[in-house]
């Protein structure tokens, strides 16, 4: 990447949910702490708070709103309840290399901080984005190498696929499908995959083009 850019940026990091059995049990084993959250009124969730109560782990009943967030300390006991019900997410991005109790999901990380998630990553499963200027390509909107670790590219989202691994390259969407950007592509001496057009969030159709590297 550092070859082919005039710039890129740092690392940021998107570690997804915790949503299967061995995920957990890898968690409990390397972690401390995760951060439970979802919909009281969802169907299975009354039930599943109730047995996280009697286990001994607390949750603020006097919220007023319909949605919790709890941060909880991780038991190897709490294994069997894997995995959540629908509408509960669980989230290790306040542990450490992951990040702490001040952290954001959009904390930038430096490479040596990326390097410890790495390491200690197991099933979990991440996505990594990089911004870079390609050189040769007049804009740089939406340029950039997307890195999957445990999950693929499909569309506008990295999804759960255990054991896969890609790095995706994007063109900017003033550069994809244009002569410049075929040139790019041509001229980069990379080994690509054939395109695919990302989505915007509300479905309809983005030019910003992506290719996976082989």
């Amino acid at each position: 990447m550092r070859d082919l850019a005039d710039w890129n940026g740092v690392p940021w990091p998107q570690l997804e949910e915790v949503t299967t059995r061995e995920q957990y049990l890898h968690a409990v084993h390397t972690f401390s702490v995760g951060r439970v959250g979802g919909e009281r009124h969802l169907s299975g969730i009354g039930p599943y708070l109730g047995e996280l109560a009697r286990r001994g782990i607390a949750f603020d009943r006097k919220e007023p709103s319909h949605l919790f967030i709890v941060d909880m300390q991780l038991r190897p006991d709490l294994a069997d309840l894997w995995p959540l019900p629908e509408g509960m997410t669980f989230h290790l991005n306040l542990t450490p290399p992951f990040g702490g109790p001040d952290s954001e999901p959009e904390d930038d990380c430096s490479e040596e901080e990326l390097d410890r998630m790495v390491s200690v990553l197991g099933p979990l499963t991440m996505s990594v984005s990089w911004n870079c200027g390609w050189r040769g390509v007049p804009e740089f909107k939406n340029c950039g190498v997307q890195l999957c670790l445990n999950s693929v590219w499909t569309d506008q989202y990295a999804e759960s696929a255990p054991g896969e691994f890609g790095v995706w390259v994007a063109l900017g969407s003033r550069a994809a499908w244009s002569p410049a950007g075929e040139a790019w592509l041509r001229d980069s001496g990379l080994t690509l995959g054939e395109p695919r057009r990302a989505d915007n969030a509300n479905g309809a159709a983005a030019p910003t083009q992506r290719r996976q590297l082989r």
